[in-house]
């Protein structure tokens, strides 16, 4: 990725620059449009911050009729849209083009409704994950998925990313928990998919709209399914003397039909790096650390818990504690929450990759880890969703010295592609952005991305929309269009043509 390219800038727009900006405030008035570039500097990256380009302008729209008449406006003019939230993507999803408006959805923070008679909530996609829990927790409710970044991600993000977090083993992803959208497509009009209601008949483009990385339209507001908080939540920390007993911990406990509101797995540098940032009470004796939260009616949880604590020391756990109090959970999970810029203390720069594998190959991929490891001669922090097998592998180097970036680079595309050889996915909830868009053939061969980039061109035919992510390479609709014709005959001659 350190040879990263990205769609060569168009002139014709670089020479309107100036008209651009002053039409754009015509649309959002006031302090809606940045163009100074010391101002523009805030927006310059995402979470994958190795990498950095400014945009040609920023804009903070505040109704949908603002975020409607830009898009319009852009798509007549050829000119290419960014869409951003809150900026924490790890993957580069939210990285800006020099010819591109960089549309920033932060303006949108407002909860519009809470119906607790259907037990939902509608919000614009500007309010933070967290935002929507602390809105409802006082009636005893919450928002499940629950990603490390949840006090700072915005839920429309979490939907262009499929987002997940410690709960999404027994909850589900953002897409189980978001019932409908408002979005605005890159003609401007405005569209409605789902709803208050379960499901609706005709094409799932709801799910089709979750995790598509800002490729095909602009998330206007989110509708999210709210749940009561169970009665009884208990955490236990399980410490094993090695990664692969926990990971075949992991697996016997799925197998015994057991599923935890959460299960999480650190490593021996992930759990000193969070010890000493929160004292959470983690055991500094063990190699690999399992947080499994069982969650519902008291008398089942005490039940699971004791099935929990057997199933551990048949697999060789030395370390068995559990919460005697919420706020000891909440100690637990602080810690795992917190691993992130607690690896962050122990190393000047930590790369943070993301791919998913079936569970029962998590022994497999972490001894792989480590070979990995020893052959580029750097350091990782695994800290991870081990129910769902989704990874967060931290990658520790010094981009101060010449040539660390590339290899924590090359380091995390093996690791990814070693995801993908045992039956896993590239990514889990990062989504693919810039990081990993030249791995896409290790996962689908030219048909799959091919039929993947008639989809894009079905909403986005210009290729207006965050182009440069996703796709290696991006056909024209024109060329994807085009009959195949073999030695002068179509494929199918009988077939009528229209």
């Amino acid at each position: 990725m350190s040879g990263l390219t990205l769609p060569e800038a168009h002139g014709a727009t670089l020479a309107r620059r100036a008209e651009i900006v002053a039409d754009l405030r015509d649309i959002v008035p006031g302090e809606g449009v940045v163009d100074a570039v010391n101002e523009m500097r805030a927006f310059e990256s995402d979470g994958l911050t190795a990498y950095r380009q400014l945009p040609l302008v920023v804009v903070l729209p505040e109704t949908v009729a603002q975020v409607s008449r830009i898009l319009k406006y852009c798509h007549e003019h050829d000119i290419r849209v960014v869409p951003r939230g809150s900026g924490t993507s790890l993957s580069g999803g939210a990285l800006p083009l020099g010819d591109a408006v960089l549309l920033v959805m932060s303006r949108f923070n407002r909860i519009l409704e809470i119906d607790y008679a259907n037990r939902v909530a509608v919000v614009q996609p500007g309010v933070t994950n967290l935002g929507i829990t602390r809105a409802v927790e006082h009636e005893g409710f919450y928002y499940a998925p629950d990603p490390s970044s949840q006090i700072a991600c915005s839920i429309g993000g979490n939907v262009a990313e499929n987002s997940g977090g410690v709960h999404c083993l027994k909850y589900g992803l953002t897409a189980n928990n978001v019932l409908g959208i408002e979005m605005a497509l890159i003609n401007g009009e405005v569209i409605r998919l789902g709803g208050k209601h379960l499901d609706s008949g005709g094409y799932d483009l709801l799910g089709l709209m979750t995790g598509s990385e800002g490729l095909l339209g602009v998330v206007t507001e989110v509708t999210v399914r709210i749940l009561q908080k169970p009665d009884t939540a208990r955490a236990v920390l399980v410490g094993f003397p090695s990664s692969e007993e926990a990971g075949q911990c992991v697996a016997d406990i799925i197998g015994a039909g057991i599923i935890p509101g959460g299960m999480e797995m650190m490593d021996r540098p992930a759990i000193h790096a969070a010890e000493d940032f929160v004292h959470a009470g983690y055991p500094l004796d063990v190699e690999a650390l399992l947080i499994v939260e069982l969650d519902g009616p008291e008398i089942e949880v005490d039940h699971l818990i004791a099935m929990v604590e057997e199933i551990a020391r048949r697999n060789g756990a030395t370390t068995c504690i559990v919460s005697q109090s919420e706020e000891e959970r909440m100690a637990f999970w602080a810690g795992r929450k917190a691993a992130f810029p607690a690896v962050g203390r122990i190393s000047p720069d930590y790369y943070c990759m993301d791919g998913t594998i079936p569970r029962k190959e998590l022994p497999k991929v972490l001894a792989g880890m480590r070979e990995l490891s020893e052959k580029y001669g750097l350091r990782v922090a695994n800290v991870f969703h081990a129910g769902d097998g989704n990874l967060h592998p931290l990658i520790l180097y010094d981009a101060n010295i010449p040539g660390e970036l590339e290899k924590a680079e090359a380091f995390g595309a093996d690791i990814l592609r070693l995801c993908v050889q045992v039956g896993g996915v590239l990514t889990g909830e990062h989504g693919v952005g810039v990081e990993k868009r030249e791995l896409m053939p290790e996962m689908f061969n030219e048909t799959d991305l091919n039929q993947q980039i008639r989809v894009k061109c079905a909403f986005d035919e210009k290729h207006l929309l965050n182009p440069g992510k996703v796709f290696p390479q991006l056909h024209r609709c024109a060329e994807l269009g085009r009959m195949h014709i073999h030695r002068g005959q179509l494929a199918f001659p009988d077939i009528p043509r229209f």
